[in-house]
């Protein structure tokens, strides 16, 4: 097994490395304040190439693979998760669209989000159903014109608010109300289609820089080119969406995990305390030693997910043991560099104090930690009903 990185993805992490520690890092406690997304960050990630990594070249991307992807949102999340968030959802909803999407769809849509000039999201949940895809209510009426309108509401959806959201992927039935099943499309939904409308913005416990927000759709007028994928095939779309995004949201917790041990490494070595440096006690070495080797098993499991799916062996297990186990670490290790700065850690001045508040939600999102324990027992072979 080789676990070395090449020159190239070597050299793009630390450019990506520095421009996150020095451009971002230093704005991520006012960002978290003043709840604001920062446009002109996200832009400069477009202009470092950030978004274009795993796009096809024939709509601007770099033609690389999800491991390189992988590679600049740790990066980004290590400086704030709340952008790497936004970043790792435009970026997951981008590669729905380039893979299930028609070509006039792609075309048209892709340039702006592959260039990070413009952002996108992806709306699953409702206020009533998140993992639970079949208890989605919103629905999509085929019209006698081949045109489709759009009724319900959607719940906690990243990204579709900002000055520069282009557009957002919808999933709604489209089965009559009386079928014994019910059947889903996926749209593509651009922000000023007529009907739908953005809800304030969420008042969050972390991720506050980060926008998201509740859908309205009110008779979302829409044309028959909207569907991506099948009509009727929706929700496998959006499964297959949100594995990308499971993988990227398992990036985002390694590289809150790791700036959660620099820090407390760098706290433990300065703080004085006994007549030595917090350093020189065995059970802060033990506490700074049990994070590493979380942050490295983490790290080891979503580098492996993101090979296989580069080299076309995506695993279902691989993926979910990825989320579960870094989605999970994440929150371990912050609340353990609290631990570790004592009483400053407690204070919102202290970017571990912002970790914790960030990573609670990875643990819920994209599948909760609680579906992917399940996924895991179904792919290990035991019977699970769900």
């Amino acid at each position: 097994m080789d676990f070395d990185l090449s020159q190239q993805q070597l050299d793009f992490q630390a450019n990506i490395r520095e421009f996150a520690q020095s451009e971002i890092a230093p704005r991520a406690e006012q960002l978290d304040r003043d709840a604001v997304f920062p446009t002109d960050l996200f832009q400069k990630l477009g202009e470092l190439g950030v978004m274009s990594i795993p796009f096809d070249e024939e709509y601007g991307g770099m033609g690389l693979g999800v491991l390189d992807a992988v590679l600049a949102i740790e990066e980004i999340a290590r400086a704030d998760q709340s952008l790497a968030v936004s970043v790792m959802v435009s970026v997951a909803t981008g590669l729905t669209v380039q893979r299930f999407g028609t070509e006039e769809q792609k075309k048209k849509w892709l340039p702006d989000i592959v260039s990070g000039q413009r952002i996108c999201s992806i709306a699953g949940t409702e206020p009533d159903a998140g993992s639970d895809t079949a208890g989605f209510k919103t629905r999509a009426r085929l019209l006698d014109d081949g045109s489709w309108s759009l009724t319900g509401e959607k719940a906690y959806i990243t990204n579709p608010g900002t000055d520069i959201s282009s557009f957002t992927l919808i999933l709604a039935v489209s089965s009559p109300k009386d079928a014994e099943a019910k059947k889903y499309t996926l749209f593509l939904t651009p922000n000023d289609a007529p009907g739908y409308t953005r809800g304030e913005k969420y008042r969050k416990m972390g991720w506050r820089s980060s926008d998201t927000r509740p859908l309205y759709l009110d008779e979302c007028e829409l044309p028959a080119g909207a569907v991506v994928g099948e009509i009727d095939g929706g929700r496998w779309v959006l499964h297959k969406g949100y594995q990308a995004a499971r993988l990227f949201l398992s990036t985002c917790s390694l590289g809150l995990a790791q700036a959660s041990l620099d820090h407390a490494i760098t706290y433990a070595k300065e703080r004085q305390a006994f007549g030595n440096s917090l350093g020189k006690l065995q059970l802060i070495q033990e506490m700074v030693a049990n994070m590493a080797v979380k942050v490295d098993c983490a790290r080891l499991l979503t580098y492996r997910a993101a090979w296989q799916v580069d080299a076309g062996k995506a695993d279902m297990k691989a993926l979910s043991m990825a989320k579960l186990y870094a989605t999970e670490i994440g929150s371990e290790v912050a609340n353990m560099a609290i631990q570790v700065h004592g009483g400053w850690g407690f204070m919102d001045d202290c970017p571990v104090s912002r970790y914790l508040r960030d990573n609670r939600v990875c643990t819920i999102g994209d599948g909760s930690s609680q579906i992917q324990t399940l996924l895991i027992a179904r792919e290990c072979g035991l019977d699970v009903s769900f």
